[in-house]
């Protein structure tokens, strides 16, 4: 049964109880979040949510006034946050990390601007970089300010979605992947003296706590960026290029 979308893709929303049920039985890979209305009939909702508990789609109880600011048509208490591309399996995505022609691929951890998400996206599908990695929880949206700061790549580039990003990079590397973080703080490598291995994941922080501990160990190495002048950090979108632009450069030598 195909369902009649009352938003554009490119919006990545989708409103409406009928739309989003259909949506969750069809693409849940494709889902990021499903909104609810918390004071609606639980009874009214409940094959939407059995859907989305079957299917491991993330639902979350909001009042309505969320539900206005996100969409303010007839929403109907319900709206989905979709990725169009859809996610790729955690597992699937790594082993593809190889096959890239820059054998890396970067995972953010709970990084929350979209638009540093969409331009460092721009940035690694140039540079023939393998894809992203996001968490389930507390990362970006990936709709319409997104995919517009990556001129439309980011539709284009593999992304996964992990639920547990320490677990997942230990599991990257029992499959034959290395693991490198950026940080600041002793102990910290620098990124333009680097040699990292391949096939590789680059991690990169959140915007303003950086990497979590936990991530941070299960990284091989950790790297930063050595500033010539006293400054702040780099935003995101600003460290993922020169570090995809690093690990290009260590190819082409290497190839050389």
């Amino acid at each position: 049964m195909k369902h009649t979308q009352k938003t554009s893709p490119e919006e990545g929303l989708v409103p409406g109880r009928k739309p989003v049920h259909e949506y969750v039985k069809q693409h849940p890979e494709r889902i990021e979040q499903v909104f609810v209305q918390k004071d609606k009939s639980t009874k009214e909702l409940a094959p939407l949510l059995y859907q989305c508990r079957q299917r491991s789609v993330r639902y979350v109880l909001v009042p309505r006034n969320k539900l206005d600011a996100l969409y303010p048509g007839n929403h109907q208490g319900v709206i989905a946050r979709v990725f169009m591309s859809g996610f790729m399996d955690v597992k699937e995505f790594l082993q593809s990390v190889g096959d890239a022609p820059l054998r890396m691929a970067v995972a953010l951890d709970q990084v929350q601007d979209p638009h540093n998400v969409g331009a460092l996206a721009r940035t690694l599908y140039a540079m023939g970089g393998a894809g992203i990695l996001v968490t389930k929880h507390n990362s970006a949206a990936l709709g319409a300010g997104a995919v517009k700061s990556s001129a439309g790549t980011l539709l284009d580039l593999p992304v996964g979605r992990c639920v547990n990003l320490s677990q997942t990079l230990e599991t990257a590397k029992e499959m034959g992947l290395f693991v490198y973080g950026l940080a600041r703080g002793e102990g910290a490598l620098d990124l333009f003296d680097a040699d990292p291995a391949f096939p590789a994941v680059f991690v990169l922080g959140n915007e303003e706590k950086g990497l979590r501990p936990g991530v941070a160990k299960a990284c091989d190495a950790i790297y930063e960026i050595p500033f010539a002048r006293k400054a702040d950090s780099l935003n995101v979108a600003q460290t993922g290029a020169l570090v995809v632009g690093r690990m290009h450069a260590i190819t082409r030598t290497s190839k050389g």
